[in-house]
């Protein structure tokens, strides 16, 4: 299954709108998509998650980090810095995290074994683990390549393989979701 991420910035810079990536997720029949913005306001966020809605009606929006944005959304995607902002005890996290968003999705991003058999002991609807290649979105993050598939094994949770998955990526049937983003129109 195809999870596509919509980063605000690299959408930008590719000069791809949130509303013509909104459409092609929607013909592609892609049923969850991210929506990341690491600068914009809170108003730009929620004017974006109302464009991405007008135009992607059919699949499960994500937001990234921004928990002030989980009425507009139906789950919510968090980092291992963003997570530890709750709590360094990632079960009182986690708990926390779930009384603001209620039964909504709840994602975690994993880059090893030991974030791996952590996230195994919390209550999490899936686990994004990568990065898979190299992006322009993350810099100074370790490449997995093949060895993604041996980690794989390790969750306990859906695994959605992210960091540099073009669509014409073919993955083991272990994993749950491939996690596209603006490199939606070059495959």
């Amino acid at each position: 299954m195809i999870y596509a991420l919509l980063d605000r910035d690299a959408l930008s810079k590719k000069d791809i709108s949130l509303k013509s990536i909104s459409k092609k997720i929607e013909k592609l029949n892609i049923p969850i998509a991210q929506y990341r913005n690491k600068f914009g306001s809170l108003e730009e966020k929620i004017e974006d998650l109302k464009v991405i809605r007008r135009y992607f009606f059919s699949g499960k929006l994500i937001v990234n980090d921004t928990i002030s944005l989980i009425d507009y959304a139906d789950g919510l995607h968090i980092g291992q810095d963003d997570i530890r902002e709750f709590s360094n005890n990632l079960k009182e996290a986690v708990y926390i995290i779930r009384k603001k968003i209620g039964k909504k999705i709840l994602g975690l991003s994993t880059h090893n074994k030991k974030e791996i058999v952590e996230a195994n002991s919390l209550d999490l609807d899936y686990i994004g683990l990568g990065a898979y290649r190299a992006t322009s979105t993350k810099k100074n993050t370790e490449i997995l390549g093949k060895d993604i598939f041996t980690l794989v094994k390790l969750s306990k949770h859906p695994v959605a393989i992210i960091g540099g998955v073009k669509m014409s990526d073919i993955f083991p049937k272990e994993i749950k979701y491939k996690v596209v983003g603006s490199n939606l129109y070059e495959d």
